[in-house]
């Protein structure tokens, strides 16, 4: 693969004027949606704020709000290691307060906030955890950890490469109890092989609704590459064991990794609903088969995905994967799952569109 299509972190490059090469009418442009995981950041040659994620989500769908995910934006450059990240919890309220005003358009940006607050500090989280709450009020809904981790150099995913930790740190447990305790979630980035690590945090913490990122990340690169068939079966038993776990939500996207080995970035134009639909049919369908409509939430993974499909496009192809639902699964699939496991305010969804 060129080195010119992939960012210091490894995910495919945005290219604005390729993706530009494929444009479709928008299905089922009235159907409410809250995007649950998307990004903003400013790192060397990948910047995306609050103009650059607004100008994706007028792009036609209706897309009444949106969570933002921890990503390593904007932490503080001093004072204690572990407090740094109070800075982008910072970043990010100002973004939504700002959206909030409605002068940028209906949606509203960043209505839940999910931070970094270092889990394996044990009880010690908790009084991190309040800091954040202090900051972003209702809207701090929630953690994620780097967790997402393989010991090939040539699987990789986050803008810095974390240790084999922190799900098998004997502190982390105790950590995202104080989750539990403040009626807060743990979003969880794993790759398929780590998925049975998963399973034994939920299992240790009923109380605590977790959230699996990404379809559980199912490898096609680095030792996987060329393995789907061998891959997919693998993949599909954590899953289902993991679903069988009444605390367990599942996020469908993030398919459109490099991580993920789909090539579609390399095509010279980028690809249509229909193949992503084809394409990614086999790892949406598990998911909700195996979670139900309601612990399933479609998600953009933006600006990440967006190296492989154009925001309009990725949600087209979400919505011919759901063509067979009922309009009740369809709502929760869209906006529901994510109003009800984020706690938001259900007026973001049934609110008449403005």
């Amino acid at each position: 693969m060129s080195a010119a299509l992939l960012t210091p972190s490894r995910q495919v490059a945005v290219r604005e004027d390729w993706l530009a090469l494929t444009r479709e009418e928008i299905l089922d442009p009235a159907l409410p949606i809250i995007d649950p995981h998307h990004h903003l950041w400013d790192h060397p040659g990948e910047r995306y704020f609050l103009d650059d994620l607004l100008r994706d989500t007028a792009s036609g769908h209706d897309i009444r709000a949106t969570i933002f995910v921890q990503c390593g934006a904007m932490y503080r450059a001093e004072g204690l290691e572990e407090e740094r990240p109070l800075g982008e919890t910072e970043f990010v309220t100002g973004a939504a307060a700002q959206s909030a005003t409605g002068q940028y358009g209906p949606t509203r940006a960043c209505a839940g906030i999910i931070g970094m607050v270092d889990l394996t500090l044990g009880e010690r989280a908790g009084a991190l955890l309040d800091a954040h709450r202090a900051i972003a009020g209702a809207r701090f809904r929630g953690v994620r950890n780097r967790t997402a981790w393989h010991p090939s150099p040539e699987i990789r995913s986050n803008l810095t490469t974390p240790p084999p930790g922190p799900l098998e740190h004997p502190g982390f447990i105790e950590g995202a109890r104080q989750l539990a305790q403040r009626g807060l979630t743990l979003d969880i980035w794993s790759y398929h092989t780590q998925l049975p690590r998963v399973l034994e945090v939920a299992r240790a913490l009923p109380d605590l609704t977790i959230i699996l990122d990404h379809v559980g990340g199912p490898l096609g690169t680095g030792p996987f590459a060329g393995r789907r068939a061998e891959v997919f079966p693998v993949w599909r038993q954590s899953v289902r064991a993991i679903a069988a776990l009444p605390n367990t939500v599942v996020k469908l996207g993030g398919l459109a990794m490099q991580v993920n080995g789909f090539d579609f970035h390399l095509q010279d134009r980028p690809p249509g609903s229909e193949a992503l639909a084809e394409a990614w049919r086999p790892y949406i369908e598990t998911c909700i088969e195996a979670f139900g409509p309601g612990r399933c939430m479609f998600e953009s993974n933006f600006p990440v995905d967006k190296g492989m499909c154009s925001y309009a496009v990725l949600w087209n192809a979400f919505k011919r994967l759901a063509a067979g639902a009922s309009a009740e699964e369809r709502t929760a699939l869209f906006s529901g799952t994510a109003t009800r496991t984020y706690g938001l305010p259900s007026s973001l969804s049934t609110s008449p569109a403005k």
